[in-house]
């Protein structure tokens, strides 16, 4: 169904690999920017009133936007580590494990340190979803089996494929009080780069779309190979 997509996208990868590497200062350069359009967008979906301008001067210059509430300034900082946390693991081959998604989850949560990397303890609803997360006490075991179900999607399907089914049974868990759609598509990225992706960014504007693959495997396989392949041919052009 999706063969067509997945070889763009590993046709393309190849091409990139092929591509005189970036100098430390280009990566740097293209990371920055990436991480304030990333931390924008992923905090706009659930909420944050920033602006990308206002995001961008928190991160780069510390500065406090007035009118707007503190809790938005941490989020954006939060993220940020978080990503940069991300980045890091990505350097040392770390693999996707609980103690790693609690870890990123602890630091986009700064603003509640009370929550951070801890599952929920308190039953959940998510407004117009088709199921309900499963109760606190089953948490721990299904987040179990999330991880060791991906561990064998690894040996079947490609990447893409594999991370959009990863991140729609993550969100259906909803392992935390808080956080799970920042942690959720930080995860994402953290996969990718892994195998050699460019990291993606959904766009706050794309939301309504995003939200609508929630009752897709397709649809969600689909959003995922379109942000991809974008992100592929915006390197592709930077290199050529």
């Amino acid at each position: 169904m999706w063969e067509d997509l997945f070889h763009q996208i590993d046709d393309k990868l190849a091409e990139l690999k092929r591509c005189r590497p970036l100098t430390p200062a280009e990566v740097n350069r293209l990371q920055s920017e990436f991480t304030v359009d990333f931390t924008y967008n992923s905090n706009a979906i659930e909420g944050n009133t920033l602006t990308l301008q206002e995001t961008a001067m928190v991160l780069s210059m510390g500065v406090t936007i007035g009118e707007k509430p503190l809790k938005d300034h941490l989020e954006a900082v939060g993220h940020r580590d978080a990503f940069v946390y991300m980045l890091d693991l990505v350097q040392r081959g770390e693999p996707l494990s609980e103690r790693v998604i609690k870890e990123i989850h602890s630091l986009v949560l700064i603003d509640r340190r009370e929550d951070s990397g801890v599952y929920r303890r308190l039953p959940v609803r998510i407004m117009g979803a088709a199921t309900t997360p499963p109760e606190p006490y089953i948490v721990p075991k299904k987040m179990e089996e999330l991880i060791a179900q991906y561990n064998e999607m690894k040996e079947k399907l490609h990447i893409v494929h594999r991370i959009a089914l990863f991140h729609m049974l993550f969100e259906g868990i909803h392992p935390f009080i808080d956080g799970n759609g920042r942690t959720g598509r930080l995860l994402m990225n953290l996969e990718l780069m892994q195998t050699g992706l460019p990291p993606i960014n959904i766009k706050f504007t794309d939301r309504k779309r995003y939200y609508s693959c929630f009752d897709s495997e397709s649809d969600m396989v689909k959003l995922i190979a379109d942000y991809t392949l974008e992100e592929l041919d915006r390197y592709l052009n930077i290199l050529q």
